[in-house]
């Protein structure tokens, strides 16, 4: 299963140490305006090589778009991207040909394919978000006519929480934090792991703001669900919460109940959502990353023929892989609030009498 969506399809391709990697964006409307510089640079805030927090893996990521464009604005038929790899290191893992790493998908991809792929991560490899990317970022070039926009940063790195959330901060923070002041602690707690051969998890805040009242295809493509599906697919993600989450179930409901006037909600313990479907306001999602597998301390595990050893992983890994994940959050939020758009114009006679009208 490789592709994601309804009426807004997108399917991805490759591998970590492949020629390439891309997706297939399928169901934009004729007519979007393709600003490929803003593709590029939505890349470029994923990308990894940018600082000590991240991996030392170089790659460009430029972005080639084969098809569905012409004279900059799609044709409504297929777009199709690609990004080649420039920066594989296959050799670094000739070590672990043979040998399950633990916290990684190796052991499970091994049991269910039958082959192993020890380049990297193969196609359970985290590069292969880089085209979910390029893809979300042609879902925000359609929701930025209709004022909807989607914002991220980490709010919580190993424990060390934001007290609040300043997303034009995080916007051009290293590490993409949401609160000035946890940010040094925070860096501090990366790179402590980082210098013990070790990683930390970390938690993406997403927000997303002018939805209208109205997505959601309840019981069954709801809103929150695919959302939450849409960021629990992606590569270390663990756990998802909308509005308050977690925090809901300790509540009363007289303390849980979003009151209503006529300028709005008064709170929004919802996170935007009822019934599963967006009800106007704010749209916050918790993302939970745990910490990359990938460490360089000695480990013990199985190989392929079900033998123990100890080893020790090499290579080029993030210390922290919820930084660069926050930016695959807001393309997975894109894309579903997209597909929820497009879905949603067909809800009533009354929308396609007007799509339809001869008047």
């Amino acid at each position: 299963m490789n592709s994601f969506g309804q009426k807004l399809r997108f399917s991805t391709f490759g591998e970590s140490h492949g020629t390439a990697i891309g997706c297939l964006v399928d169901g934009i409307p004729a007519g979007l305006l393709i600003d490929e510089a803003f593709i590029q640079s939505e890349l470029d805030r994923r990308k990894p090589g940018k600082s000590e927090f991240e991996t030392a893996r170089k790659e460009e990521d430029k972005v080639e778009i084969l098809s569905g464009v012409f004279e900059g604005q799609s044709t409504g038929t297929p777009i199709a991207m690609i990004i080649y790899n420039t920066n594989q290191k296959s050799k670094d893992y000739s070590n672990i040909k043979d040998v399950f790493r633990p916290g990684h998908a190796d052991f499970t991809y091994f049991h269910k394919y039958g082959i192993r792929d020890y380049r990297g991560g193969g196609r359970s490899s985290a590069r292969e978000t880089a085209a979910r990317v390029a893809a979300g970022a042609i879902a925000k070039l359609m929701l930025r006519p209709l004022d909807i926009e989607i914002f991220s940063g980490i709010s919580d790195i190993h424990g060390i929480k934001a007290e609040k959330f300043d997303y034009p901060h995080a916007k051009n923070s290293i590490i993409y934090a949401l609160d000035a002041q946890k940010e040094e602690a925070q860096k501090e707690a990366i790179l402590k792991a980082k210098n013990s051969h070790d990683s930390v998890g970390g938690v993406a805040r997403v927000l997303i703001k002018g939805t209208p009242v109205g997505l959601g295809q309840p019981l069954y493509y709801k809103l929150d669900g695919v959302l939450a599906d849409a960021m629990m697919g992606i590569n270390a993600v663990k756990a998802v919460e909308i509005g308050d989450g977690i925090l809901s179930s300790t509540l009363l409901g007289s303390q849980n109940n979003d009151s209503i006037r006529k300028d709005g909600f008064m709170s929004n313990h919802a996170g935007g959502i009822l019934g599963g479907i967006s009800n106007g306001d704010d749209i916050i999602m918790n993302v939970y990353f745990k910490p990359t597998p990938s460490i360089f301390q000695e480990q013990k595990t199985l190989t392929s023929t079900n033998e123990e050893v100890d080893f020790a992983l090499k290579g080029r890994h993030d210390p922290c892989v919820a930084i660069r994940g926050t930016v695959v959050c807001e393309a997975m939020a894109a894309l579903v609030i997209a597909d929820m758009l497009l879905l949603n114009m067909g809800s009533s006679m009354s929308g396609i009498r007007k799509y339809y009208s001869k008047g």
